[in-house]
């Protein structure tokens, strides 16, 4: 079979069959295929789609591609459950909703990814942390799961390799907003995780690769009925993505964000509220509560009892990270030399924010990818965010940059200013979650 014909009938519109898409994969996985050919291959699927039957035949190939888990051994007292983003700015949920399910009971083996596109990515994130091994041995996700909980680590190399590859070469070919693709490169790694539940968080707005209602229930369509193929339970939460989520963007800041959460020391409503509805429906999705009032007290209490950054510390240390990283993450954690206030040309209030321009703040400042390989400045981002209906002008700014030196505080301070809207009226609130589907 010749890849280039494969190429060549899904740029014309046409169906591949089982047996292409499977020479497709395996090219994928062992290197066969150059990358200038998958990603020709990536834009045909683009901009001609898949049918359904195609994404799920992807979704299994590419789960099979590699190591697939299998948690029965372990004799875990509790469900194995995740949780997946479609990707926003400054959605740092995996690090609260994953130890605040672990206090509830469950178990969360989560393989998260790198950033992608104008996203940033969790497994980048938790490189912040000082020791912490993003990329450990089965062995010691084996066993930190069982103790802890909770495991956040990055896709290692022989789980769904076929997708780590594909997802990589999608993010610097302009490849990503694809909805047969993004559901493929979700279920694949969480089928071959071996988990027995998923809530999806479907992202919804200027920021997310979901920019209409329309297309996010498509989205989470898409993956609730490819999962439900592979006896894969699934819920999807479509969530509001039209500013940064919580107050920081950047992946050092996003986790002293998340530990300021975990503490109780300071909770943003928009993040606070996305959380809570994500962690519950993982409740609701095993069977743990039944109850969508109880589940949402439950998990309140896993914050304010302590238990959660229990688990989160718990997580770190077994993780090859500080002991005492929850409470002593000021100490641990990089800090930028240049941080600087952004102050809008006009006082009024926050109308509007174009969160895609917000995460290109990140990439302009280092902290994202603008080419494969890149190496992250962890310590770069954006705190003190004003929310959408803030009053902003010489004494509130819109926000702080985190920045390696002036020029690039400077840039991105042009960038950011031209990301928020601001007039002389209090803008309409959005509802940050916007719909529960399963």
């Amino acid at each position: 079979m010749l890849f280039t014909d494969v190429i060549r009938k899904k740029r014309d519109g046409g169906e591949l069959s089982a047996e292409e898409i499977e020479f497709f994969v395996d090219g994928l996985a062992d290197g066969s295929i150059p990358a200038e050919q998958v990603s020709a291959l990536a834009m045909a699927i683009y901009l001609n789609s898949m049918t359904a039957r195609e994404a799920g035949q992807l979704t299994m190939n590419m789960a099979a591609s590699g190591r697939v888990l299998e948690w029965s051994d372990d004799q875990l007292d509790g469900p194995v459950v995740d949780k997946h983003s479609t990707g926003g700015v400054g959605d740092k949920v995996s690090f609260l909703l994953a130890p605040i399910a672990a206090a509830c009971g469950c178990f969360v083996p989560m393989i998260s990814g790198r950033g992608l596109g104008h996203t940033g990515g969790t497994t980048d994130k938790v490189e912040s942390i000082p020791g912490y091994q993003s990329m450990p041995d089965y062995g010691l996700f084996r066993k930190v799961v069982r103790e802890a909980g909770c495991a956040v680590i990055g896709q290692t190399s022989d789980l769904a390799p076929a997708d780590r590859r594909f997802y990589s070469i999608r993010d610097v070919t302009s490849t990503v907003e694809s909805i047969p693709l993004i559901t493929a490169s979700i279920l694949s790694k969480k089928i071959a995780a071996g988990i027995g539940g998923l809530v999806m968080d479907i992202k919804v707005g200027s920021g997310a690769f979901m920019a209409t209602m329309d297309k996010a229930r498509a989205m989470a369509r898409s993956i609730i009925d490819t999962a439900a193929a592979a006896n894969l339970k699934t819920h999807a939460v479509i969530t509001d993505m039209n500013e940064c989520l919580g107050d920081t963007a950047g992946n050092a800041l996003e986790i002293a964000e998340s530990m300021k959460f975990l503490t109780n020391a300071r909770r943003e409503p928009r993040l606070n509220a996305v959380v809570m509805a994500v962690t519950a429906e993982m409740l609701i999705v095993t069977g743990v509560e039944s109850s969508h009032e109880v589940a949402l007290r439950k998990t309140d209490e896993a914050v304010t009892s302590g238990k959660a950054a229990e688990a989160f510390d718990k997580m770190v240390h077994g993780l090859g990270g500080p002991i005492d990283f929850v409470a002593k993450h000021a100490k641990h954690l990089a800090t930028a030399p240049v941080i600087k206030p952004v102050f809008a040309a006009d006082a009024g209030y926050l109308s509007a924010v174009d969160a895609f321009l917000l995460g290109n703040v990140i990439i302009e400042l280092g902290g994202g990818r603008r080419a494969l390989g890149d190496v992250l400045d962890l310590s770069v981002g954006l705190s003190d965010m004003a929310p959408i209906g803030t009053k902003v002008g010489r004494d509130q700014p819109l926000g702080v940059i985190h920045a390696a030196n002036e020029a690039t505080a400077a840039s991105a301070a042009e960038i950011m200013r031209e990301a928020c809207t601001v007039s002389d009226s209090v803008p309409t609130a959005n509802p940050v979650i916007r719909e529960i589907l399963t």
